[in-house]
């Protein structure tokens, strides 16, 4: 089988085991379980609470000990076998337990279905840069057609979300145990103790350059958080004034436009990257989450639903300019034998210290504009607007970085 389409697979399944669930199991928990917000709030936080540690360890275990294909496939063995637990738990406690130890095997998985990606690529003479944004590209397809099935089929509201995630999941983690062998970087050199520990990834935070590139990586994952967690309240905050509105009805198809601009935007990453360099796709994502953030504020799902549909495609632009171009940006800069700590060590950032620092501000961001209940949601994302407009205006005094096009071009080729 072509290493390209298998490589495909494998980024499809890994997205699509969380657009399973990611989007509706919190409508699920407030309309069947009847748990309340702030228990909802709880368990999507695990996400990032796992994030804050998982991705490094299982990066280092990844560089140092276990081939990276065998980590990334007992990890999702675990994690499908702690969904299907999931599925039968009705009390919010046990709910949160549960899927704090599924997101501590869920969550390194990203970064390592990338380590993943970037050894086979490079180990068959692939230019990474440019091969592999093609190829991911299919994992925003997986989160896409996960949430469709999930809306379409009646199952937001069901654990049956639950279990086609983890069956796709224990899918995904037998698959990887048959990719080509990714193992640890052999060297000669006697290891220090913090070489041991795995903990080379964070030399990268000595130079100035990558310090606040991780930084503003963190700010900008916070940004994402902010829209992951109050998209779809949003929307349903229509539901008296537009009740027979598309948006309203459907919420989930209406967001997943963002996932449909991922797809294409992903495509442009290696243009960009190459002509105008990280700093430049960099500014560019933050400017489109200050765009991202005004759209909302501004649209409607009535009268003012092009508004709307701008800002889903934004998205894309947003979320791929920072994640992906960030991913692949961290790959150039880190040596190779740290290669998994460091893609762990982004998602830490992201993932982790970004999403747990976007939930918790974003949350009293809301409550401060919500009187008697109704929450101003103009003022709300107009707030959001204007902290990522700082992040631009700050972003380019601050990030030196002189574009090579010759090095982006050739990662690890």
């Amino acid at each position: 089988m072509n290493i390209k389409f298998r490589l495909v697979l494998m980024n499809f399944l890994e997205f699509f085991v969380w657009g399973s669930w990611l989007i509706s199991l919190g409508a699920y928990m407030i309309v069947t379980l009847k748990f309340n917000g702030t228990e909802v709030g709880s368990i999507y936080g695990t996400m990032g609470l796992a994030s804050l540690f998982m991705p490094a360890l299982m990066g280092i275990v990844a560089d140092r000990w276990v081939n990276a294909e065998r980590v990334l496939g007992l990890c999702h063995i675990i994690g499908a076998i702690l969904l299907f637990t999931a599925a039968k738990v009705t009390n919010p406690d046990t709910m949160y337990w549960v899927m704090l130890l599924n997101s501590m095997f869920f969550m390194p998985t990203i970064a390592l279905n990338n380590t993943v990606s970037y050894i086979v690529l490079d180990g068959r003479g692939f230019n990474v840069v440019k091969d592999f944004p093609p190829i991911r590209v299919w994992g925003t397809v997986g989160f896409i057609c996960a949430m469709w099935m999930v809306d379409l089929f009646g199952w937001a509201i069901s654990p049956l979300q639950l279990h086609i995630s983890a069956a796709s999941g224990l899918f995904l983690g037998i698959y990887a145990f048959t990719m080509p062998k990714c193992p640890p970087a052999k060297s000669q050199e006697k290891r220090s103790v913090s070489s041991s520990l795995g903990l080379d990834a964070f030399v990268l935070l000595r130079k100035k350059k990558m310090l606040i590139f991780f930084v503003f990586a963190m700010l900008l994952g916070a940004a994402l958080q902010i829209t992951n967690t109050f998209g779809t309240t949003f929307l349903q905050d229509f539901k008296n004034t537009y009740p027979t509105a598309f948006g309203v009805k459907h919420p989930n198809i209406l967001i997943s436009i963002s996932q449909v601009s991922e797809t294409l935007f992903i495509l442009t990453i290696h243009f960009f990257l190459k002509k105008f360099g990280i700093k430049q796709v960099m500014l560019m994502s933050i400017f489109a989450w200050v765009f991202r953030f005004g759209l909302f504020g501004l649209g409607n799902p009535g009268n003012g639903l092009i508004l709307l549909v701008l800002s889903m495609i934004v998205y894309g632009m947003a979320f791929d300019f920072f994640n992906i171009s960030g991913s692949l940006f961290v790959e150039k800069e880190a040596d190779i034998k740290i290669r998994a700590s460091a893609q762990g060590l982004f998602m830490l950032m992201t993932n982790g210290l970004g999403a747990y620092i976007g939930g918790f501000f974003s949350g009293r961001v809301v409550d401060y504009f919500t009187t008697n209940g109704v929450r101003h949601w103009q003022h709300i994302w107009f707030t959001f607007s204007a902290y990522a407009l700082v992040l631009g205006l700050v972003f380019p005094f601050v990030f030196r970085y002189k574009h090579d096009r010759a090095a982006m071009e050739n990662i690890r080729h």
